[in-house]
């Protein structure tokens, strides 16, 4: 059985984003979600936003407040027809050069299904395509054809495919917990100095005695290998818009020769690579168990750690005051950014050995559940997006 099909426009609005002044954008208000919000794992990231003034809110604007499940497309630029879908439960606003997708006459998580699917990302880049700077109206968006099942069967197909990203947002949260556990054991321990045996060390200008401050470059190296261009052969990449705070959301395979030419930085398994470009978005992961030719962009910062173990290593380059620092050392006003060097010449509080090896039994296993949980959700998305365009095309009956 196969179902028709409809006009998007016919069973969803399709309403570009509104062009706000960026002269009245303040630090409080409403945020205001642009391109650059939308990420590779079809999320849309909060974490980087204007907000525009409660006190300039009209009556015009309401068309443009986003909700949860709104579903948005980029319009223009090197990533129009990048698709994310809103989950929050505050308003934003929509920025110019970005669409909100919503459902009137179908079902929204179904619609949500449905262009998030394979086919359709292709399809939307190739309408944005061909041109020396990629756009689509949103009139072009509203001409795509999609099936168009009964409401019931639209319900019973979202049902299915939601079930597999239940458990996927279940083990995401699962994770989220684990790092957080190792994230305030450090701080208990290397932070607020409440660490075994602490009642007992003399603290001197506030380090621990036998205890020292040491740079990055001391315990690390930074930028091992680079991979070199006469290489030949398979490999797989990360970008640094496939990498979210902890998490690589994306690794796309490539031969050598027709990759990104920013794909130069080799990896290891313990690795931590952190995004040089605005290190405001904490950027960062860490390399777990990777296939033989992983490569990372040369927009990255690769820190292979030498005398001390990834886990502690990871929570000292990713603490608010290392961020902080980061930040003060980026250079550039439109893309902010720091170099290797700012990261070899950072200090971070190194404490004795014993104490080291009793944190990472600890935070070692953490990581280990994590990666466990991640490689669950890759044969989780994996095995739904074989099951997508069979329930999309009516081959499985819903």
């Amino acid at each position: 059985m196969s179902w028709p099909n409809a006009r998007l426009g016919d069973v969803c609005s399709v309403t570009p984003g509104f062009a706000f002044k960026s002269v009245d954008f303040r630090p409080e208000g409403i945020p205001v979600i642009k391109i650059a919000n939308i990420r590779d794992d079809y999320t849309v990231d909060l974490t980087d936003t204007q907000c525009w003034p409660n006190d300039l809110f009209s009556d015009r604007l309401k068309k443009f407040v986003l909700r949860d499940k709104d579903i948005l497309i980029a319009m223009t630029g090197a990533t129009a027809g990048k698709l994310g879908r809103v989950r929050t439960v505050q308003d934003l606003l929509l920025n110019q050069r970005v669409a909100k997708i919503e459902a009137i006459d179908a079902d929204p998580d179904f619609i949500w299904f449905a262009l998030s699917s394979p086919k359709y990302r292709e399809r939307f880049f190739s309408i944005a395509g061909g041109a020396a700077q990629p756009n689509m109206s949103g009139g072009q968006i509203e001409a795509v054809e999609i099936p168009k099942p009964p409401l019931q069967s639209q319900r019973m197909i979202a049902a299915i495919l939601s079930a597999y990203d239940n458990l996927i947002e279940n083990n995401r949260r699962r994770m989220a917990l684990l790092e957080e556990t190792a994230r305030q054991l450090y701080r208990e321990w290397f932070v607020r100095l409440r660490f075994p045996g602490h009642e007992h060390t003399r603290i001197t200008k506030g380090v621990p005695e036998e205890w020292d401050r040491k740079r990055i470059e001391d315990v690390a190296i930074v930028n091992r290998e680079t991979l070199p261009g006469s290489f030949d052969g398979q490999i797989d990449y990360i970008d640094i818009s496939s990498v979210t705070p902890g998490n690589i959301n994306q690794i796309t395979p490539y031969d050598f020769r027709d990759a990104p030419s920013r794909a130069r930085r080799v990896v290891q398994h313990g690795d931590i690579i952190w995004s040089c470009v605005r290190p405001n978005r904490r950027s960062y992961a860490v390399i777990w168990q990777p296939t033989p030719y992983l490569i990372v962009s040369t927009g990255f910062a690769v820190i292979t750690p030498m005398t001390v173990p990834t886990a502690f290593l990871l929570q000292a380059v990713t603490t608010d005051l290392f961020v902080g620092y980061l930040e003060n050392h980026a250079r550039g006003a439109a893309y902010p950014a720091v170099v290797a060097g700012d990261f070899e010449r950072a200090e971070i509080l190194v404490p004795r050995a014993s104490l080291i090896e009793a944190f990472n039994k600890k935070a070692e296993s953490l990581m280990s559940q994590s990666h466990t949980l991640s490689l669950q959700n890759q044969k989780l998305r994996a095995a739904r997006d074989l099951l997508l365009p069979r329930l999309m095309n009516g081959e499985i009956a819903a």
